[in-house]
């Protein structure tokens, strides 16, 4: 999904699979600063987003870009074989040469350091006290915990509560969780836990995660994530009892889809 200016351009497609643009709806909506506002559902987006910032470009205007989720982020590092796909994606967006290029909760500081004219934006962090608010989360007595170190260092900036940060030892090959510790002391049972990350898949991390926490006394459980993926209705964290509710936003869904989640519509998106 692509949206010019705070508008949904609509696309369609020709009968052998390319793209059709629509230039007068691009036009109408047209300015001499725009903001493209890019919500990744498919390859086929990088494709148009392609059309939309050349098409401005041909029109001589200055066009600033909010990535929701940025593709690929995953992609961080390279072991063996494995292709470096987010560096090619940085690079494909790199070329299009856009003023400035905010991205939404980066999975990691690789993202920042490949785009050009980046910055970023944690909605996690942003709407912590929202979700402090809602699950009667009391700061001198309960906990938020930090799937792994990255997560920890990604939200460094998080003041004023105790927290607890779970290190995983991951099957690199299969992508398994084969074992999460816990790292911090609890001063008594019966407390309450937000998990927070960035991206929920199957939900997988948090159900070990959860797991842990009820073994060291949890009474209630939460998850704060900042991009969401529809494959969460496939996993089994939403029917788990583990999980009392999910807090995320539209930045990867469209719509909540489960009684357990919490939807923050996100500004632009």
């Amino acid at each position: 999904m692509i949206k010019l200016n705070g508008t949904e351009l609509v696309f369609k497609t020709f009968p052998n699979g390319e793209t059709l643009v629509d230039g007068e709806a691009i036009t109408a909506l047209m300015a001499e600063q725009n903001t493209l506002a890019f919500k990744y559902e498919n390859d086929s987006d990088l494709i148009k987003l392609m059309f939309v910032k050349q098409y401005l470009d041909s029109r001589k205007v200055q066009t600033s870009l909010t990535i929701a989720y940025m593709p690929y982020s995953r992609m961080d590092r390279i072991e063996g074989s494995s292709v470096f796909t987010l560096k090619y994606v940085s690079d494909l967006i790199n070329a299009l040469a856009f003023e400035q290029v905010t991205v939404l909760e980066p999975h990691s500081d690789v993202t920042l350091a490949l785009l050009n004219h980046c910055s970023a934006r944690y909605p996690t962090i942003e709407l912590l006290e929202q979700v402090v608010e809602a699950t009667g989360f009391d700061r001198a007595a309960d906990y938020l915990f930090f799937p792994d170190a990255g997560a920890q260092k990604r939200y460094s900036k998080v003041r004023g509560y105790n927290e607890l940060v779970g290190f995983k030892a991951r099957n690199f090959q299969t992508g398994e969780i084969e074992r999460l510790d816990v790292v911090g002391e609890v001063a008594r049972e019966g407390f309450k836990a937000i998990i927070v990350d960035d991206l929920c898949s199957y939900g997988g991390t948090f159900m070990r995660s959860a797991e842990k926490l009820k073994g060291l006394g949890a009474a209630e459980i939460y998850l704060l994530v900042g991009h969401c993926e529809p494959s969460i209705h496939k996993g089994k964290l939403l029917e788990s009892p583990l999980i009392d509710k999910v807090f995320t936003t539209n930045t990867m869904l469209n719509e909540a889809g489960h009684e357990k989640i919490q939807l923050f519509e996100w500004g632009e998106i």
